[in-house]
C-alpha cells in the first residue's frame, strides 16, 4: 500500500488544493491520501474562515482519504514547530510513504540542500549566525544572512538564494525537510510548484488563486465573486453555509481576547508561546487602547515583530497556551495522538494499516479519551476541545446559533 501525505489548512478549500491532491497522488502513485489539517485556528495567528468539520468535509469530497486534526499548540505555532507537530503525526503513523508539499521554487534538491545545514548546523554557518545575532538583527534575518553567506557557492547567483528563502511556501518546505530529518522518518519528501499564485496574492485569478484572495473577495463582495476558483462541492457547502456558520474573523473574538488579556494581567504574558517581554510590556503598555483584535494587532506591530508573530502570540494567550506546556510535547515527541475528523468509507484498508502500525494512540470518539491517553496527550487533546469551544462560542454569538457539542460531533463519513 503506497500511501502520501498532505499538511494543510483549506482556509478554505481551493482549485490549487484540488491540484496538490491530484498531482500527489499521481507524482507518487498513491493508493490513499492522508490529509494533516489545522483545526480551528491556524499558522498565521487567525481563526479559520469556516469550521474543522465543514473544511474536512471539503477535503473529503475533494479527494482526500482520511482527515486528521493537527493540534491546535503546532497549529498555531512557528513554521518550525507546526511542521515538527504535522510530521511526527505522520511519522507516528508508521506507513506513510512520502509527504508532497507545494513550494515556489519546486525544486527538491535546492530545498534539501538548505535543510540539510539548518539540520546540521556547520560551524562557519553557525558563526555567521551568531555574528548576525550580535548585530541585532532578528533571529529569522540573521539565519537567513547567514544562508546567504555560507551557500553563496551552491546556487548560480545571490538573488536566486535570497528569493529561495524569501518566500513563505519554500520556508515551510524546508522545514517539513527538517522535521522528517530531525524525527530520522523514512518519509520521503516531494515538492510540486506552486502554480499561478502567490501565498499572500489578494487578486482573483481565473482559475486557481490563493485562499487570500478568496477571503477578501467574499468579504468584499459575498460569495459569488468566486465561484470559479473553487471545486462546485466546495462552494455548495460554502453556499449553505454562508451567514449560518461562516465567515468568522479575527474581530469576532475581540471582547473575548480582551478580556483575557485583563485576566491575565496578575499572570506573565511571557509565560504563553511565542510572548517575548518585549512585546508582553507592549501588550500591557497599550491594553488601555484596544478597540478590536485586528487594530490592536496593528497597534503592536514594529520593526522586531512582525504581524503574524503579534497574531500568534495573542491568539495563545486566548488559547492558554503556554511555553512550558509546548516544551514538554516537543520533548516527549511532539504529537501525542492521531484524532480523527473523517475518512471515505472505501479506506477501511487505509484505517487498519494505521491501526497496526501506529506508535501513538488513535482518537476517533473523544467519550474514550482518558481511558487511551496518558497525562501528557490529555492535556493535548483537552486543549483542542478548548479551542474548539472557544470557536464555536463566537460562531454561535454571531450567527445566533445552538452550541455545538464537541462530544457529539460524529466524524465526517463520504
Amino acid at each position: 500500500m503506497n500511501i502520501v501525505g498532505l499538511i494543510t489548512e483549506y482556509n478554505p478549500f481551493h482549485n490549487g488544493h484540488l491540484h496538490h491532491i491530484n498531482l500527489a497522488k499521481k507524482l507518487t502513485n498513491a493508493d490513499y491520501v492522508v490529509v494533516v489539517m489545522s483545526g480551528n485556528f491556524l499558522q498565521r495567528g487567525t481563526p479559520a474562515i469556516i469550521d474543522k468539520y465543514k473544511r474536512t468535509e471539503m477535503a473529503l469530497k475533494c479527494g482526500a482519504d482520511l482527515v486528521i486534526e493537527l493540534p491546535s499548540v503546532f497549529a498555531t505555532a512557528s513554521a518550525e514547530s507546526f511542521a515538527l507537530g504535522a510530521v511526527s503525526l505522520l511519522h507516528q503513523m508508521g506507513c506513510i510513504n512520502s509527504l508532497c508539499f507545494g513550494s515556489e521554487c519546486g525544486e527538491i534538491k535546492q530545498l534539501e540542500d538548505i535543510a540539510e545545514i539548518l539540520t546540521h548546523e556547520p560551524k562557519e554557518f553557525k558563526q555567521s549566525l551568531k555574528h548576525f545575532l550580535k548585530e541585532g538583527y532578528v533571529f529569522p534575518v540573521a539565519r537567513k544572512m547567514a544562508l546567504l553567506q555560507y551557500m553563496k557557492k551552491d546556487f548560480t547567483s545571490q538573488t536566486e538564494l535570497d528569493t529561495i528563502l524569501s518566500e513563505p511556501n519554500n520556508i515551510l518546505a524546508i522545514e517539513y525537510i527538517k522535521a522528517i530529518k530531525r524525527l530520522n522518518s523514512p518519509i520521503k519528501p516531494v515538492t510540486i510548484k506552486r502554480i499561478v499564485s502567490g501565498y499572500h496574492d489578494t487578486q482573483l485569478h481565473d482559475t486557481i488563486c490563493s485562499a487570500s484572495a478568496i477571503r477578501s473577495s467574499l468579504k468584499l463582495n459575498g460569495m459569488d465573486c468566486f465561484k470559479n476558483q473553487i471545486p462546485p462541492s466546495v462552494y455548495h457547502i460554502l453556499a449553505k453555509e454562508y451567514k449560518i456558520t461562516f465567515p468568522i474573523e479575527m474581530n469576532d473574538f475581540s471582547s473575548l481576547l480582551k478580556y483575557k488579556l485583563l485576566l491575565a494581567q496578575d499572570k506573565p504574558y511571557s509565560e504563553y508561546l511565542d510572548v517575548s517581554e518585549a512585546l508582553a510590556n507592549a501588550i500591557r503598555n497599550h491594553l488601555s487602547d484596544f478597540i478590536n483584535a485586528e487594530s490592536f494587532m496593528e497597534l503592536l506591530k514594529n520593526k522586531q515583530y512582525t504581524l503574524t508573530r503579534i497574531n500568534r502570540s495573542l491568539i495563545h494567550i486566548l488559547l492558554n497556551i503556554e511555553t512550558d506546556v509546548a516544551k514538554e510535547y516537543a520533548d516527549n515527541g511532539y504529537a501525542q495522538y492521531i484524532r480523527i475528523l473523517g475518512f471515505q468509507k472505501t479506506s477501511h484498508a487505509l484505517l487498519s494499516t494505521i491501526k497496526k502500525n501506529a506508535t501513538i494512540p488513535i482518537i476517533s470518539k473523544l467519550a474514550n479519551y482518558k481511558k487511551i491517553l496518558n497525562p501528557l496527550g490529555i492535556l493535548m487533546l483537552e486543549q483542542d476541545i478548548f479551542s474548539t469551544e472557544v470557536y464555536q462560542s463566537v460562531v454561535t454569538h454571531k450567527f445566533n446559533r445552538p452550541p455545538m457539542n464537541e462530544f457529539k460531533q460524529k466524524l465526517i463519513l463520504l
